[in-house]
């Protein structure tokens, strides 16, 4: 297993798509950048795609991260809208698979899980627990970024031994137990 790797998370959307990257050595975590493209001013559906795709390339060609993690859209009652989702998450994917770059993709429920103990928390919690995590000292006026950044901090914890991808915890409490290091 490479243990000094860059992971890029994205939090596809229409309106704005989130990303965020982070350089794992060893056990060792840190924040290379995080930040958000706002999409809502494009006019058409195709441009939003198009600026999705580029953008994501963007970071390929300048970060060159070993991996890509994406957050799966989740079923919702508009199927229009989950549809838009579905073709910004592809693009974003296609961006990756341009650059030869292994995708993983999880459910929203899983990435929640995964850096909060719980699968129903609000964005809020996760971007606070990113920032405990990462000691990150502000966060982005925008969730998105914490969205995306939180796709790269799932993808980690469900690959490397030890952080949730060779043990299993019943909570964060147990976790912690185990990883005293992860509390300041």
């Amino acid at each position: 297993m490479q243990t000094d790797k860059i992971i890029l998370g994205i939090d596809p959307g229409t309106t704005i798509m989130g990303y965020g990257l982070i350089h794992v050595k060893g056990k060792k975590m840190e924040l290379i950048n995080m930040g958000v493209l706002h999409l809502a001013k494009l006019g058409s559906h195709e441009l939003k795609l198009k600026r999705i795709f580029e953008r994501t390339l963007q970071l390929v060609d300048e970060y060159k991260p070993d991996e890509f993690a994406v957050e799966a859209p989740f079923f919702g009652k508009n199927v229009q809208s989950m549809l838009k989702l579905g073709r910004a998450q592809g693009v974003a994917m296609s961006a990756a698979l341009y650059r030869d770059i292994p995708i993983f993709e999880y459910a929203p429920k899983k990435i929640k899980m995964a850096i909060t103990g719980q699968g129903n928390s609000s964005k809020e919690q996760v971007a606070a627990m990113l920032k405990s995590i990462l000691n990150i000292m502000e966060m982005p006026k925008h969730l998105d970024a914490s969205d995306g950044l939180a796709a790269a901090v799932c993808h980690h914890f469900q690959r490397s031994p030890g952080q949730g991808g060779g043990k299993s915890y019943t909570g964060w409490g147990s976790f912690l137990k185990d990883n005293p290091d992860k509390l300041k």
